[in-house]
């Protein structure tokens, strides 16, 4: 089950993900990191500061590579939205431990890795991605990781 509040904050996930300067549209990701129904930091994938982003180079080299999706994440300009609002918390010393991250994507294994040691305690995804490692990652360390459902919304 979940609240409205997890419907907000998915909402909110998906919002912050048409911020994207990704290129490849179908990969505009965007997270909310929350702790008591307060928002603490929010994340959407792009190029680092100061560095052309795949918008303003107007390609895509994932696609000019032919990368297939879920692999090779070391190939790419962006920093995964996940990635971008852990590092946003540690940039403004905002403590996230035992927060609920939400994003529009089921995180990748790296940003799992980097989830379960920011100490982050539950995380909900709106879409799949493919990754099964990853969620090998959330069981082994323990973050409750669930794929929301609007069916699932209670009043």
């Amino acid at each position: 089950m979940f609240t409205k509040w997890d419907k907000r904050f998915i909402e909110l996930a998906k919002t912050i993900a048409t911020w994207s300067s990704c290129y490849n549209d179908n990969r505009q990701i965007g997270a909310v990191i929350v702790r008591n129904k307060r928002i603490l930091t929010t994340g959407y994938n792009g190029a680092p500061s100061g560095i052309p982003s795949c918008v303003e180079r107007k390609s895509c080299m994932r696609r000019e590579l032919n990368i297939e999706s879920g692999t090779r994440h070391e190939l790419c300009y962006a920093i995964h939205a996940e990635q971008n609002a852990i590092i946003q918390a540690a940039k403004i010393g905002v403590p996230i431990e035992g927060a609920t991250l939400y994003c529009t994507h089921q995180p990748c294994v790296i940003c799992a890795k980097m989830i379960v040691n920011a100490g982050i305690a539950k995380v909900i995804y709106a879409e799949g991605y493919p990754d099964e490692f990853s969620l090998k990652i959330f069981d082994m360390a323990g973050v409750n990781i669930v794929r929301y459902d609007e069916s699932m919304v209670i009043s």
